[in-house]
């Protein structure tokens, strides 16, 4: 054997002890710089010394101990040697210092942290490679990129003592090692396996090929060199415990089963995730308080509400359950809605909860609201397109009612049996398809898109109606009544775009969650599998999300916003308060609210005036009455001086009644 085959044998021997240690090194063939010798004896004679050299070198570098840091036990080597390179005399220090990192770890601002801290703290101690074994820079710069952001955020910097261009690159002349790759699941003391690294191509999740693109490159370089790309249920992930109900009930992430979501959500900050609260607070007050003025205004003047305008009412009454489920969340807190004990969000949610409740409100009256703008679509297209009458549409109210609540009953009760209700981490309530993509197609976007095309359709038919008649009435009976078409026109396709905007927006936001759902949180699980910018969640779009939502509850009762609901308003103050002209008091009469009294301050039969009479009309009408006591009339009986029965008629009938005019349909609300 020749002396540079010893040399390469004692690399080699090397490289295995490095592996038994449970450290994966960054290996490249090193330059041999000893000159060949003879064989036989000489050689092994020179081997020997070399390996006594080597020996006697690192005794004089420092003493191999058992690591004894509690941060440090357990990460692949259990042996180190002090003093280390920060100059700390005995483990002790060195925990000391070292400790002062933990919040770091604690929180997983990077995978790499705690292994590169201990590769400074505690070095792998290996008696027959006497030069100091240091983590590589790649490791290095993970560490540092992961939690720099994190140490800034509090007025701290990276450590001068820790910068990682001291380090060696990966391929270079210097060994370097970096956080060794077990399969997932394996038991403490088992014989690691490890996974495939440079040479077996570069995969990403679940076996597929890194994805091209701008990250391609990197994720390959990642790969090749062996880092932690292992799928597996890590921080902030939280796995689920093997005595839950959820355990083996396909909650998973990124294909890692019996994996959770945190609680919380890791994807926005804290500030945004607190404004969007607030947004939500405060969107479901006003759709709450608008809502509940279009019912109030209903119930005080119910003869007014006639179909097809009616189904608004109970689109209004839909959403003020809808903003109702999101003033529980606000009450009851983020946790009680969405959360489990553990502090994971909610999968499979089921039974009396606030989390089940929450999602009825919003789910049963969300869609019941969606087929109600159907129901509304489709009497318009009835009124205006076929001609029927309001007597004629309201003969098939029950049906209306059967559609509008029967259906959503089903759609609620397939989710629950489904258990498909989860939590929804960025807004704290419960709905249905938060965690599973399926869900959120299957019970939210399909009929979504059916209800919103149905009704579209029905308003262009009834619009193309509309149309025919303006050009018919134009022709035939005048300007006046076109005019009033035109407005009722235009008050209906305002009402439509106030409706269907928003409707589309949200449609487009549940879309994009479903699409790019799974890639948004499969970093968390596999730190290789880099997420795309395409696919992480854009915070305004979420915001965008709830806030249409809420909307088109506000704008479900622009149509009552008219002076007929201010009159409305007006009749029940005066109701309930009195006072107001042409109100009626008890005992004597006085005042313009009063007519046919003689006199003044005298008992008399009130008689009710029209509060928009104005007092010269009023004066107009008490002098004929005056006249009419006085004119001459026949009698019954011949020569009789009596008044004829048709003359002492009360003062009441010689009011003026109102005609009420058949003009434009549904003009009357």
């Amino acid at each position: 054997m020749t002396r540079t085959a010893a040399t390469r044998l004692m690399t080699v021997a090397t490289a295995l002890l490095l592996a038994a240690g449970g450290t994966q090194c960054s290996m490249q063939p090193v330059a041999v710089t000893n000159a060949a010798a003879g064989t036989g004896p000489a050689a092994s004679s020179a081997s020997g010394a070399a390996a006594a050299a080597a020996a006697s070198g690192s005794a004089a570098a420092g003493r191999c101990e058992e690591i004894t840091i509690p941060m440090c036990r357990g990460i692949g080597y259990n042996m180190t040697s002090m003093p280390n390179q920060l100059n700390h005399e005995t483990q002790e220090e060195a925990g000391m210092e070292v400790h002062q990192f933990w919040p770091l770890v604690e929180i997983n601002c990077s995978a790499d942290l705690k292994f590169f801290l201990c590769s400074v703290y505690t070095p792998i101690c290996i008696e027959e490679y006497q030069k100091p074994l240091q983590a590589c820079r790649s490791v290095c710069e993970r560490a540092r990129d992961g939690c720099l952001p994190v140490m800034q955020r509090y007025g701290f910097v990276w450590p001068e003592k820790m910068q990682c261009d001291k380090l060696p690159v990966h391929g270079g002349p210097e060994l370097c090692m970096a956080q060794d790759v077990y399969e997932q699941g394996a038991a403490a003391g088992a014989k690691p396996t490890r996974k495939p690294a440079a040479g077996s191509g570069p995969t990403a999740v679940g076996g597929a090929k890194c994805k091209p693109g701008s990250r391609a490159k990197e994720c390959e370089q990642r790969y090749a060199f062996g880092d932690d790309c292992e799928c597996r249920c890590r921080p902030p992930l939280v796995p689920v415990d093997r005595d839950s109900s959820r355990y083996n009930r396909t909650v998973s992430v990124a294909g890692v089963e019996n994996c959770a979501m945190p609680c919380r959500g890791v994807l926005f900050t804290d500030d945004e995730k607190d404004f969007a609260a607030t947004w939500i607070a405060l969107w479901s007050s006003i759709c709450c308080v608008t809502t509940l003025m279009t019912l109030t205004t209903y119930t005080i003047d119910t003869q007014r509400f006639k179909y097809p305008e009616k189904p608004i009412v109970f689109l209004s009454g839909c959403y003020l359950m809808v903003s109702l489920g999101y003033l529980i969340r606000v009450y009851a807190g983020h946790d009680a809605v969405a959360c489990e004990p553990d502090g994971s969000v909610r999968y499979h949610a089921s039974g009396p909860t606030p989390c089940t409740l929450v999602f009825l409100l919003l789910y049963f009256f969300g869609m019941a609201s969606s087929i109600w703008w159907v129901i509304l679509a489709f009497t318009w297209f009835l009124a205006a397109g076929l001609k029927w009458g309001n007597e004629a549409i309201a003969s098939y109210s029950q049906y209306f009612h059967l559609a509008a609540w029967l259906i959503p009953t089903v759609k609620s009760l397939g989710v629950l049996v489904m258990s498909a209700v989860d939590g929804d981490a960025f807004a704290g309530v419960c709905y249905v398809g938060n965690q599973n993509p399926d869900h959120l197609k299957m019970f939210v976007l399909a009929p979504l898109i059916v209800y919103l095309a149905l009704g579209v359709s029905f308003l262009l038919g009834g619009f193309v109606s509309l149309f025919r008649i303006r050009n018919v009435i134009k022709q035939q009976v005048g300007r006046s009544k076109a005019d009033k078409l035109e407005k009722l026109m235009i008050r209906i396709g305002v009402f439509s775009v106030l409706y269907t905007v928003p409707a589309s927006v949200v449609i487009g936001c549940h879309y994009y969650e479903a699409r790019y759902m799974p890639d948004r949180v499969a970093h968390l699980a596999c730190p290789c599998a880099e997420p795309d910018p395409d696919t992480k969640p854009v915070y305004t779009m979420l915001m965008l999300k709830y806030f249409m939502t809420l909307v088109m509850g506000v704008t479900s009762g622009v149509w009552i916003w008219s002076g007929k609901t201010v009159g409305s308003w007006r009749r029940l103050s005066r109701r309930l308060f009195g006072g107001g002209r042409g109100s009626v008091g008890g005992g004597h009469c006085g005042g313009h609210g009063r007519a046919g009294c003689k006199g003044g301050g005298g008992p008399c039969n009130p008689v009710l005036i029209n509060p928009g009479v104005k007092h010269q009309q009023l004066h107009q009408q008490q002098q004929q009455r005056k006249q009419l006591q006085y004119m001459p009339a026949p009698s019954s009986v011949p020569g009789s001086t009596l008044p004829s029965s048709h003359h002492l008629a009360p003062s009441s009938s010689l009011h003026h009644h109102h005609i009420i005019k058949q003009g434009a349909p549904l003009s009357h609300v």
